[in-house]
């Protein structure tokens, strides 16, 4: 095998053909294939290719071999495997490290896909939503988070609407092996939007003592779950926006962020009339209120940015290592494009992010490429910003190492020796993806993946998907149980005239 030092371009060759068994797992040689689901005191995994990381560096690698050992990466090509370890191979897929989003509301995915792009307010169906018991609500929850591990994301920094919804997100998360990093908004989205759309700063006032509950009330929430599920849930102060907040709650919450020592996770900036509304009330930009309260202190994770004041907030952000979760489906399906070509002119650290409307991660990791590329054309040479053009090292970069290293987590979104075993396996070799054999630039071939693509995904040296089927629970019953919670808020939106307002 030839052996050279990684780079994030880097592709290191290794003799072998193997067989091109597509994206099945197969078994080889008699080896026994796993009949539960881990963390095995050893397992094999042989990809056609896989993206690894070593020191700062990322790159791909043909055909190695993956040592799991409990719930960790234990070597790169063994010299020798325990005697009577399984075997997974992926002869037609490229092996990835667990992706990270960095900005999730989980439980609102379904109930607003499909009715965002009719161009009214989705408002009604996520009300709707926190009227559930708490059984529909895992179902709904249950749904939602399979499909992310469905596409490949194995860790959520996850901002749930409601406490109600938060709960719901860990109890199902404990039960899966998911890693998250989860909080309730702050304020709730029963109480957020007359807040949000006021149109006197009174209510902004008016609002003060019920947020600062809130603001306790998540903070009690993060004492209760912290290191919750073998050390996979992390809970963190989930601010809504500067919008929201007054100055008592933006230090309230830096107070308790500071307890939790997880980190911050909010919207920021999502548009110019936050910040417009930020400076009219605080004389600052959103970004400057934040280094004024100390939320940029620990991990910081802000979603959309579309209402930056650049030249001003961008060198902050960068000083202090705060991560743009960019989210590619924000708006729904063609809700068009966020600044994605600018945090990377800017050098900030951007990841590949949900939101509420896709779970499909590696839909989003290629719409952030190819929604990037057409606003970088289209606003090359008519900008005196930063702009870069995105590649698909750039996404899978943001959505591996950057969050990863954001979190303080080295041990996560890399494939290396001592890592931990959050990994996922697409098939780069069928049908509409690839050309049926393993392609020579398979990172390229992401760009016309999706998640049906993915056929396995591990967390925590735990499988949770195996052969495109969620395996971590009873797939077609959690498919079943999610349509039929989800039926029951279309049949109350049909109830109440909702489908035949206009937008």
């Amino acid at each position: 095998m030839t052996t050279v030092t990684l780079s994030r371009r880097s592709v290191l060759a290794a003799s072998g053909a193997g067989a091109l068994l597509g994206g099945r797992v197969v078994a080889e040689d008699d080896a026994e294939q796993p009949r539960d689901h881990g963390p095995y005191a050893a397992l094999l995994i042989e990809p056609g290719w896989a993206w690894l990381g070593s020191g700062d560096g990322q790159g791909l690698l043909r055909e190695p071999r993956i040592l799991i050992q409990g719930d960790r990466i234990a070597a790169i090509n063994p010299g020798e495997v325990p005697e009577g370890a399984p075997r997974l191979r992926f002869p037609r897929s490229i092996l990835m490290p667990g992706f990270i989003s960095g900005h999730t509301h989980v439980c609102g995915g379904t109930p607003t896909r499909g009715i965002i792009e009719g161009g009214r307010s989705y408002n009604r169906a996520l009300s709707m939503v926190e009227t559930l018991s708490d059984e529909d609500l895992d179902a709904l929850t249950a749904f939602n988070l399979a499909e992310l591990m469905l596409s490949g994301c194995t860790t959520q920094v996850e901002m749930s609407l409601t406490l109600r919804q938060a709960e719901s997100y860990v109890r199902v998360a404990k039960r899966w092996g998911a890693r998250g990093y989860p909080g309730p908004m702050i304020p709730g989205r029963m109480r957020l939007y007359p807040i949000w759309f006021r149109s006197d700063d009174q209510v902004l006032f008016d609002s003060e003592e019920e947020t600062l509950a809130e603001v306790q009330a998540a903070l009690e929430f993060g004492r209760r779950h912290a290191g919750a599920g073998e050390g996979r849930i992390q809970p963190m102060m989930s601010p809504h926006a500067c919008d929201t907040q007054t100055a008592a709650t933006m230090a309230a919450i830096g107070k308790a962020a500071a307890e939790l020592g997880t980190g911050v996770h909010i919207h920021l900036s999502q548009g110019s009339q936050e910040t417009e509304a930020v400076k009219r009330v605080w004389g600052k930009t959103p970004t400057q209120w934040c280094e004024e309260h100390g939320l940029f202190d620990g991990p910081f994770f802000g979603a959309h940015m579309s209402g930056l004041d650049w030249p001003t907030d961008a060198p902050i952000l960068k000083k202090h290592g705060a991560v743009f979760a960019h989210c590619p489906s924000a708006g729904g399906a063609g809700g068009g494009s966020m600044p994605y070509p600018e945090g990377l002119g800017h050098g900030l650290a951007v990841n590949v992010g949900i939101d509420t409307h896709s779970n499909d991660f590696l839909e989003n990791l290629k719409l952030a490429v190819l929604y990037g590329q057409a606003r970088y054309f289209l606003m090359r040479g008519k900008t005196d910003l930063p702009i870069k053009q995105p590649s698909i090292e750039d996404a899978v970069h943001g959505a591996t190492v950057v969050p990863a290293d954001a979190l303080g987590r080295p041990d996560l979104g890399r494939i290396a020796a001592g890592s931990k075993a959050d990994l996922t396996a697409i098939d780069v070799g069928d049908f509409l993806v690839g050309g049926g054999a393993l392609p020579p630039e398979p990172l390229n071939n992401l760009l016309y993946a999706n998640g049906k693509s993915v056929h396995f995904t591990m967390t925590d040296g735990r499988v949770q998907v195996q052969e495109g089927r969620l395996v971590a629970d009873d797939h077609a019953e959690v498919s079943r149980r999610g349509g039929e919670v989800l039926s029951k808020i279309w049949q109350q939106l049909e109830t109440e005239g909702w489908f035949e307002t206009s937008g």
